[in-house]
């Protein structure tokens, strides 16, 4: 059913819609309860490598994003306008050994309040895979080395404290480091966070006092508490059942949150008790997405189009109550 990819040409994403595409084909309806009107707010240029990976907002109705696969951070107007503000170096040589890809990554994106951006980048080298810092006008320069032969993906920043935490979807590992830099450290482990296979841990969310993650090969959410001194506790699975899970955001209602579930092109509204619903599909737009993020009452979601090869796109939808 699914024809072989050279390692060049997939992505993460790419070969979770081949994965998981039979399991959950997309269904024909639109938008459903709480969510309601969906348009597509800004188109990416698929022929420029623009896919987008991650999102931050920021005051204005700003959007920050990564594109996974021009090393590039842009900013994406309230009207759509796309303006890039950093290309990340290339890797040495030509040579790319980034885990499981053909190609360096540019992953999870977070903004802090002073318009500082924090954000991944994994080359499969150790002279540039890490979390990276850029500060309004300046210029990107790494703060934290992270494993070479890892693959930093999802981000997160809790402010009371100026954590950064990172989910290693190939080591199976979260780290933590200040956003003043230096060495990471590991602050979670288990096989809840490991891959079978191809990735493992992959969104990462700050909620009522716990990191939460998702894990993409296992398809579940979890939540690890943050307990007195900052370590981590013990690894509760949340939800299960959601093949290609990829980022999360929550609603606001207590630990109710919405998942942007790669290869099955939809978003999922999922309960405090796991179970979950499907919200938004490929008939309002989505093109494989990537990650979601929620400004009020405005839901997010960024597609980046893997394997659909058509219209990558931010989405936007009302959230209701």
């Amino acid at each position: 059913m699914f024809k072989k990819l050279s390692t060049s040409a997939v992505t993460a994403g790419a070969l979770v819609v081949a994965a998981t595409a039979a399991l959950s084909p997309a269904p024909a309806s639109a938008v459903s309860a709480p969510l309601s009107s969906a348009r597509i707010a800004a188109h990416f240029d698929l022929a420029k490598g623009q896919t987008p990976e991650n999102v931050a907002l920021a005051p204005g109705g700003r959007v920050y994003v990564t594109f996974a696969k021009t090393r590039q951070i842009a900013e994406v107007s309230p009207r759509g306008a796309i303006r890039i503000l950093a290309t990340l170096p290339e890797p040495a040589g030509g040579g790319v050994h980034t885990p499981h890809l053909g190609f360096p990554l540019t992953a999870g994106i977070v903004r802090a309040h002073d318009g500082t951006l924090y954000f991944l980048y994994a080359t499969g080298t150790p002279d540039l895979t890490g979390v990276w810092r850029l500060r309004p006008g300046g210029t990107p320069q790494r703060i934290a080395a992270l494993p070479a032969n890892g693959l930093p993906n999802g981000l997160a920043l809790n402010p009371c404290t100026h954590t950064l935490y990172i989910a290693d979807s190939v080591l199976g590992t979260l780290w933590s480091v200040p956003t003043t830099g230096g060495t990471p450290t590991a602050w979670s482990t288990g096989p809840e966070l490991a891959s079978t296979g191809f990735l493992g841990a992959n969104g990462l969310k700050i909620h009522n006092g716990a990191v939460w993650a998702t894990n993409l090969d296992k398809g579940t959410v979890l939540r690890i508490p943050i307990l007195p001194g900052e370590r981590a506790g013990q690894i509760q699975t949340k939800a299960t059942d959601m093949p290609g899970i990829d980022d999360i955001a929550f609603t606001g209602h207590d630990d109710q949150l919405l998942a942007a579930l790669d290869g099955p092109n939809e978003v999922a509204l999922v309960q405090p008790n796991g179970s979950h619903s499907t919200v938004l599909t490929s008939a309002d737009g989505l093109q494989n997405p990537t990650s979601i993020a929620l400004r009020g009452d405005t839901v997010h979601v960024l597609n980046a189009g893997w394997l659909t090869a058509n219209d990558p796109n931010l989405i936007l939808a009302r959230l209701d109550e």
